[in-house]
């Protein structure tokens, strides 16, 4: 059995809760609207006969704020509460890094890669080309690092990815998406890329304003995409394909699978000794998402990704 350690949580962001609810498999409903989630407890209890990965256990937690950590370990029924990172690194067999601000993850990843324990980084891994660098140079050293958007393992791209070739050549793709560019945006660069079997991205250009992102990116293959992420649309995430024969729209709505499917492939690494993931897909989409930023930071000039 893995023993694994969860580590949260930052606003707005109930992955600490709901990831260590799908693999214990049992959860405090009360808990978890109580701490402000209810549509988390919504599909827990419309997926309780899935709950549960099998060879895995979330035996540890800690977070920034004890009350917190408490709140998670009793929804999954955690047995141990750290006080510190540095405790748990001698408690667990893999961690889960279940916080999205992409700011404090090499801080609080370190301690874990220095002592080679195996982590998965919720996303976006980085927001600067620094820590981009940290990530890429501990993984060219062996370190096990594993980290992406659950939508790369969406049911509704994977569903759209076995009809691709009947569209004939690709011409457009867009994708369309709620909240902002830094934090979400990789939602949106996750689905397109592993439903175009990961294209290497040649530039970027923010073509919108903060708040209403347009990003148009530019692959090695002439396929043009636009993605739009815009804070004040209805809530949504979408991709279209369009090709010389045929189209496809793809409305992207189970989180549960995406997340129960991600959190399968990190414990059969964890069990393989490896991420499934190469680390190379993941810094391609985190390269793109630095690069839009760049780009509107510099009135939408053209990024090229190296």
């Amino acid at each position: 059995m893995i023993k694994l350690g969860i580590i949260g949580m930052s606003e707005g962001n109930a992955h600490p809760h709901s990831w260590s609810a799908i693999i214990n498999g049992c959860y405090d409903a009360a808990e978890i609207d109580a701490m402000g989630y209810p549509a988390v407890s919504n599909y827990l209890k419309a997926n309780e006969d899935t709950l549960g990965v099998s060879g895995a256990k979330v035996s540890c937690v800690w977070t920034q704020d004890r009350h917190i950590s408490k709140s998670i370990a009793k929804t999954a029924k955690i047995e141990t509460i750290a006080n510190s990172l540095e405790e748990m690194v001698g408690m667990v067999d893999a961690v889960i890094l279940a916080r999205d601000d992409a700011k404090n993850h090499v801080a609080i990843a370190k301690p874990f890669i220095d002592a080679g324990i195996p982590i998965f980084i919720d996303k976006p891994l980085a927001i600067t080309l620094e820590d981009l660098k940290y990530f890429s140079d501990q993984s060219a050293k062996g370190k096990f690092i594993m980290s992406c958007s659950s939508m790369r393992y969406s049911n509704e791209c994977r569903i759209v990815k076995q009809e691709v070739s009947s569209l004939g050549p690709l011409e457009l793709a867009t994708a369309v998406g709620k909240k902002d560019w830094a934090k979400y945006g990789v939602h949106l660069l996750e689905a397109l890329f592993s439903l175009l079997d990961d294209p290497k991205p040649i530039s970027v250009k923010h073509l919108g304003v903060s708040g209403k992102d347009i990003v148009s990116i530019r692959f090695e293959s002439g396929l043009l995409t636009t993605l739009h992420l815009f804070m004040d649309i209805s809530p949504t995430f979408q991709v279209s394909l369009f090709g010389q024969k045929g189209w496809r729209l793809i409305d992207i709505k189970n989180s549960y699978s995406m997340f129960r499917d991600n959190i399968i492939e990190f414990v059969r690494s964890v069990e393989e000794g490896r991420p499934r993931l190469p680390f190379e897909k993941t810094e391609m989409i985190v390269k793109t998402l630095i690069g839009a930023m760049e780009s509107l930071e510099n009135g939408g000039k053209t990024v090229y990704l190296k």
